[in-house]
């Protein structure tokens, strides 16, 4: 083989793969977040994701040994915060891996509402920025990869946020029903009304029964047909939410489902966002009709 190749080819091959071997270990405790830890490391940060199934219902997620696992090995751990993922704070302690809160790089209180934060399109240009920071301090040999992945990715968000200045262009104000604040944040940047009571959204999200003024408001709204979309949790529902679904089914409105994890059929974090987006745009412009 020496002698076919040559020892200068030999030893570029052998280069390349030592290049290609990954020297940080990060973790997304949510897909999503562990997709843009992805992009921004490859291809020297193994990144692997806790929560990452968009079928099942994150708020009962249990650990298991092999989370623990990732967790002592991690380098790099970046967790939404709000209470949303609050399950491992006591994993993480006595970890060496640096915790990035997505929360806490918002500035936002801890009595924020909405923990949804990746519907923001403020949230992960942040979060990609601070992790290239850490992995260009930790691997300062790849810092220029590191920029040029920080570079690509914040380019390729820029598509998702031109459609949802579209859709608040030609839709401001349009009125709307949610089943809980999933995607509250992406529907207000687009400039929509939602009518919804906000204790009936938290209701749902925190699994409590709503109460039967706020069941009834909500009724209304879609019996009268005074809202042009019901964008509701398809990851999570309950008798309520799929009573509430029916219902605008059974009334000609408009019906977009959202999900808390990253699905599966999309290749990465803004496909899944620019994709969220398009389907409201359409859902708007079915409602015109």
């Amino acid at each position: 083989m020496l002698g076919r190749l040559g020892l200068g080819a030999v030893l570029a091959l052998a280069g390349h793969m030592a290049m290609a071997q990954p020297v940080l270990r990060a973790v997304g405790l949510e897909s999503q977040y562990a997709d843009v830890l992805a992009q921004i490391g490859r291809p020297y940060v193994k990144v692997s994701a806790i929560q990452s199934n968009p079928n099942t219902d994150p708020h009962e997620f249990e650990v298991t040994p092999s989370v623990a696992r990732s967790f002592h090995r991690a380098d790099f751990v970046v967790e939404n915060g709000l209470g949303y993922d609050s399950w491992a704070a006591e994993m993480l302690e006595g970890t060496h891996a640096e915790v990035l809160s997505a929360q806490k790089l918002l500035n936002l209180p801890d009595d924020t509402p909405n923990p949804h934060l990746w519907y923001r399109t403020d949230t992960m240009p942040a979060v990609a920025a601070a992790a290239a920071a850490f992995f260009e301090a930790k691997d300062p040999a790849h810092k220029a990869v590191y920029a040029a992945n920080l570079k690509k990715f914040d380019t390729s968000l820029a598509p998702w946020k031109r459609k949802l200045a579209q859709v608040k262009a030609k839709y401001a104000g349009a009125p709307i029903v949610v089943t809980e604040p999933v995607a509250d944040y992406l529907l207000q940047e687009a400039g929509l009304k939602i009518m919804t009571p906000l204790s009936f959204e938290l209701s749902i999200m925190n699994d409590t029964d709503p109460s039967p003024q706020d069941v009834a408001a909500e009724e209304a709204l879609l019996r009268g047909r005074k809202v042009r979309v019901f964008v509701y949790n398809e990851q999570v529902t309950d008798l309520q939410t799929e009573a509430l679904l029916a219902l605008a089914k059974r009334r000609d409105v408009q019906v977009l489902p959202v999900y808390e994890l990253m699905p599966a059929s999309v290749a990465h974090y803004q496909d899944w966002m620019m994709q969220a987006t398009a389907a409201l745009n359409q859902a708007l412009a079915a409602s015109a009709k």
